[in-house]
């Protein structure tokens, strides 16, 4: 009972500052698209947000969650200062070299990746901002190893406020090329100079230690890979439909992934506070048993919302938007299963990471990656922005699937029967909704319900135990 308050209250309070923080940018999205005059604007920007996501894994290369890990090793300060530096210093090496080499080669790259070489801003802007939010990303270790959730949290609602600000400001001033890229990329530099000041008397750069190296690279050079899969289904589908469609559809597609990134509001309020509860608990003899409900539970929580989000999609769209903008509605509930399809793998994956066993995921990950660039290739120029959508889901299935049998063949994830009816039901809803409901609310609306009461139903116990547990 007191590991479920331990997750429930990170939960809640990493859940609140999401909230918070997603929902600027949501609220703001509308206005953002008003002020751009051409939605090519947004497909320039998604193509930034791709690039800058691989080069910031590639120089992170895994050692994020590596130190991490090794943090819950021991208790001795000294030990978890040498751990920190040796990562921080380590990663600021590696995104240096990797800026210096974006910047040589800018020329090249602005045809490459804009096809266009009047866009080399943007490739400085990408280096830039690759850097920024390499170093960024150790630098806020300490923070959340010790659990300063609310720290953090203020951290994320400031860093999304100074963003979008800058952006709307940069858009009034008819930057319309560079706006969105520069002000996150500003926002990232003032998040990592906070965090870097707050957590400044973890540095030790006389404790670099080549042992520790070795035994951090052990564990994230099996976690890199994963992070350019994670890479290549966040962004592989935005290259294909602009390099089959053009920018415009990669804009509109874009418009749709905005605003079905309000699923991150349950996914980073689920990553924020997994980590720390992971590893903190790792030890417990009820370990398996626990992560196994939490998986059930995030599972029933995420379908639940996906359906609910079907159902109100095209009105969404029609309130917040005119124009093309609108046909996003075609690809945003598909678009907001996927982050939960991928918390939910991450909470089983972490199994993986808890034994120092990360390999498998590699090919667990591989293999959705393949089938999602495959039936990229094969949709896309079938069904356009609908079958990079339809791609996305498939490949984030598929590793749930094949992770979920891995993990349960090595004893290490316990799913029940419900689960997989849940798992069923929700699929038949999503192909009605595609089929019929999409156009006949009335329909969609008593599927919706229908799908709620059976999940009630089906945790009735535990939501018995909820309920009693939020009295005490």
């Amino acid at each position: 009972m007191e590991r479920l308050k331990l997750f429930l209250s990170n939960f809640f309070i990493y859940g609140l500052g999401s909230i918070i923080g997603k929902i600027i940018p949501f609220i703001l999205l509308p206005i953002i698209a008003r002020l751009m005059p051409n939605i090519m604007y947004f497909g320039l920007n998604e193509l930034v947000i791709t690039f800058v996501s691989i080069g910031t894994a590639i120089a992170v290369m895994g050692m994020y969650d590596a130190a991490f890990r090794l943090f819950f090793d021991k208790e001795d300060l000294n030990f978890k200062k040498s751990i920190y530096s040796t990562a921080l210093c380590t990663v600021a090496c590696f995104a240096t070299i990797l800026t210096g080499i974006i910047t040589i080669c800018k020329a090249t790259l602005a045809v490459f990746i804009f096809g266009d070489p009047q866009y080399e801003i943007l490739v400085y802007i990408v280096g830039i901002s690759i850097l920024v939010g390499s170093i960024n990303t150790i630098l806020g270790i300490p923070t959340r190893a010790q659990n300063q959730s609310k720290l953090f949290v203020c951290m994320n609602i400031v860093t999304s406020i100074v963003s979008y600000s800058l952006a709307i400001l940069l858009l009034l001033k008819e930057y319309y090329v560079f706006a969105i890229p520069l002000s996150s990329a500003i926002a990232l530099f003032m998040n990592g100079v906070v965090f870097g000041y707050l957590n400044r008397g973890w540095v030790q750069w006389n404790s670099f230690s080549f042992q520790l190296l070795k035994e951090l690279l052990k564990i994230s050079l099996p976690l890199f890979p994963i992070f350019i899969v994670y890479w290549v289904f966040n962004s592989s589908d935005r290259i294909i439909i602009s390099k089959f469609l053009g920018n415009n559809q990669a804009g509109i597609y874009s418009v749709g992934a905005k605003v079905a990134s309000a699923s991150q509001l349950i996914y980073v309020a689920f990553a924020g506070g997994w980590q720390y509860f992971s590893f903190s608990t790792m030890r417990d003899k009820c370990q398996v048993e626990n992560n196994s409900k939490i998986y059930e539970y995030l599972g029933a929580i995420s379908f639940n919302a996906s359906v609910c989000f079907c159902l109100l999609s095209e009105h969404l769209f029609k309130v917040l938007f005119s124009g093309e903008y609108i046909l996003g509605y075609k690809v945003a509930p598909l678009l907001f299963i996927g982050p939960l399809l991928l918390m939910l793998y991450q909470v089983a994956g972490n199994q993986f990471l808890v034994i120092k066993k990360t390999w498998p995921s590699i090919f667990i990950l591989g293999g959705g990656a393949i089938l999602n660039i495959f039936l990229n290739f094969f949709l896309v120029p079938l069904y356009g922005i609908e079958g990079a959508a339809i791609s996305n889901v498939a490949g984030y299935t598929f590793i749930n699937v094949l992770g979920g049998f891995v993990l349960w063949k090595m004893h290490l994830i316990i799913i029940k029967l419900r689960f997989f009816a849940l798992s069923l039901l929700l699929l038949i809803y999503l192909i009605l909704w595609k089929m019929m409901f999409i156009k006949n609310f009335e329909y969609a609306f008593l599927g919706a319900g229908l799908y709620i009461v059976i999940t009630c139903f089906l945790y009735k116990w535990d939501l018995i135990k909820l309920y009693r547990l939020l009295r005490e």
